[in-house]
């Protein structure tokens, strides 16, 4: 009997996100409340612009069809053409990509940005298909998404489970569909492409870039040396991998890394070039890798260390483990992985977070370049990349931890208030049509 990849596998259980709309409504209402925002634009910002949902088939390499549910979430575009990833995972839903939507929007507003927010991607488990099978899959995506996207309109980029090659397959099958003349004129429909396809050299690294320079001003600020400083990683994929190489190129030590397999810990520091080699060889998992010792899953945040960052998915940190962790700041690599919950134990402790929303910014800020770069025909090279982003960056943080100086805010809240306010300021500006 023939046996597909998809049947040989064992399928994980996908754990929904669950509950992250309510978080990120319970930190939106509480920054609106802190500025007063005007009752009508919190009415407008509290909901979507447009929810698109699409059923489409694919035939899969044995000659199969399965029917795959993908999703965009467009949540404002009030400062310009929504901006956001798309994902490849089980745990794609419309509330999921509603919560990472709304959070887009307040961090390409935050950094000043002429986007809006969107989001969205497809309900798979990529492991489980073959690369020409994923390939098909994304280019009847686009197909599916038509007119929802554009380069004026909605532009996505690379999240979870998707890279450079998923918006290579993106950026060519939109432009496939467009008139002969036009074509050239959408190639920034996506960001996150190829070096040679019209990518941005260095947005591989923008957003590992933007984490671990978000905690070298953090340290700054509070005359701490990174030298020498521990830190662990909840994912060890594009993010993590790029945070933890540029944190150790200061001399920090990593520690501790988690993934989807299981979480390993060395004291001594784990070498982050070698363990990167090792997951290339290994499928992309951390697990064995010598010279360390494994440790529960549920004790992850529970090892010892200066700085924590969560760089995997959503809804990580929590009022189960939060009380455990041991480190003194919190990076957030990835989009909402402390709850409401875990968050607020965070704060009664002391703990620091630099918010999502600021600290991973970097790659939505390359993405800009890129776009830019697209549209004027330039070509800029790495050094002059990480400077723009280094000075992008550094502009962001200083409104955002000044603020929270001066109102007696932790971040998060400072950050959206920022945020929330340009909008709010966009809207009075140009008034509600009719």
């Amino acid at each position: 009997m023939e046996n597909s990849k998809k049947e040989l596998k064992v399928k994980k259980k996908a754990v929904p996100l669950k509950g992250m709309m309510d978080n990120v409504m319970e930190q939106f209402n509480s920054a609106a409340d802190h500025i007063n925002l005007h009752p009508n634009i919190r009415k407008i910002l509290s909901i979507t612009n447009n929810e698109i949902l699409v059923n489409f088939p694919v035939k899969m390499d044995n000659g199969n069809v399965e029917v795959f549910t993908g999703y965009r979430v467009q949540h404002n575009g009030a400062l310009g053409p929504y901006k956001g990833g798309l994902r490849y995972h089980p745990t794609v839903d419309l509330d999921a990509a509603r919560a990472l939507a709304m959070w887009m929007t307040w961090k390409t507003s935050l950094a000043g940005l002429p986007y809006g927010g969107g989001k969205g991607g497809i309900k798979i488990d990529p492991s489980l298909y073959s690369q020409s099978e994923l390939e098909r899959i994304t280019r009847r995506f686009t197909y599916a998404l038509a007119d929802n996207i554009g380069p004026e309109h909605d532009i996505p980029a690379p999240d979870v489970n998707t890279n450079s090659q998923t918006m290579a397959w993106i950026a060519d099958t939109y432009m496939s569909t467009r008139p002969p003349a036009l074509r050239s004129a959408n190639q920034h429909v996506v960001t996150g492409k190829p070096d040679g396809s019209g990518g941005l050299e260095g947005r591989d690294r923008a957003t590992g870039f933007g984490v671990y320079l978000t905690i070298k001003f953090w340290a700054e600020r509070n005359d701490m040396d990174l030298s020498g400083k521990r830190f662990i990683v909840q994912g060890f994929g594009n993010v993590g991998y790029w945070a933890s190489l540029f944190l150790e190129q200061d001399g920090a030590k990593l520690v501790g890394v988690q993934d989807a397999q299981g979480s390993i810990e060395n004291q001594e520091g784990i070498d982050v070039e070698n363990l990167f080699s090792y997951t290339q060889k290994k499928g992309g998992t951390v697990m064995d890798f010598p010279k360390s010792q494994l440790v529960d899953k549920n004790d992850f945040f529970a090892i010892d260390c200066d700085i924590c960052i969560p760089a995997a998915l959503g809804n990580q940190i929590t009022k189960e483990n939060a009380p455990r962790i041991k480190a003194k700041l919190i990076a957030e690599g990835a989009n909402g992985p402390t709850n409401v919950e875990g968050e607020k134990i965070l704060l009664e402790r002391g703990i620091i977070i630099i918010p999502d929303i600021l600290c991973n910014s970097g790659g939505v800020i390359g993405s800009y370049f890129e776009w830019l770069q697209n549209r004027s025909g330039e070509i800029w090279h790495l050094e002059e990349v990480l400077e723009k982003l280094r000075k992008k960056l550094n502009g962001s943080f200083n409104r955002v931890y000044n603020y929270a100086q001066n109102e007696c805010v932790d971040l998060r809240t400072a950050a959206f208030c920022i945020a929330i306010q340009r909008i709010e300021k966009a809207y009075i500006q140009r008034g509600i049509f009719p």
